[in-house]
């Protein structure tokens, strides 16, 4: 299968420093690999309900965005999660379309775990600290939902900045994203869970 990535971009700012820091990573993937981009900001998903314990409720039907959001996460072979770091994680806009996965899994018919399982999940995160430690429920939310998924995680890829553009001077970012997507992504696991082999 060629390698289709969906880049989620996850902040409320069109071009903020985490969307400019996954465009210079996404500069570095061959020709040939897809790339789409989603601002989740454009296509808003509804609040998520959850209805598993609720059998008197029937599953509301998928809207557009819910539609579009859903076919592009199938379709895509890696998935970006582009979202600055927001009160040490992600933004609201990136949780909802986490949380949106829940009830996906639970769709008749769909079998969304099965489908995206073997993927590869990355996180690519502008934040405002020099301590990259700050970042840990971010790569945690990340990490514990792709071995959940039982996907690859290809891990985050860290950028510092806060006023508009500032990222593009963090040089260390910036080489580290010539690479990001080079590198191997192993197995997602749960941080209990001891690597075999």
């Amino acid at each position: 299968m060629s390698r289709r990535f969906l880049f989620v971009l996850g902040s409320s700012r069109a071009e903020g420093n985490t969307e400019l820091l996954a465009r210079r990573a996404a500069e570095q993937l061959p020709g040939d690999v897809e790339q789409r981009w989603i601002r989740l900001a454009e296509h808003p998903l509804p609040d998520f309900t959850d209805l598993r314990h609720d059998s008197g409720h029937v599953r509301p039907p998928s809207d557009r965005t819910n539609g579009l959001l859903l076919d592009a996460t199938l379709a895509a072979t890696d998935i970006v999660i582009a979202s600055p770091l927001y009160w040490y994680s992600v933004s609201g806009l990136t949780k909802r379309y986490l949380d949106h996965w829940s009830g996906w899994l639970r769709t008749p018919g769909l079998d969304f775990r099965a489908a995206l399982t073997g993927r590869t999940l990355w996180g690519i995160a502008a934040l405002a600290h020099d301590e990259p430690s700050v970042a840990d429920p971010y790569v945690g939310t990340l990490n514990n939902s792709a071995a959940y998924m039982g996907m690859r995680f290809g891990g985050v890829l860290l950028g510092n900045g806060s006023a508009p553009g500032d990222v593009l001077k963090d040089t260390e970012a910036l080489t580290r994203a010539k690479t990001f997507f080079a590198q191997d992504a192993p197995l997602a696991r749960f941080p209990y869970e001891k690597a075999v082999g």
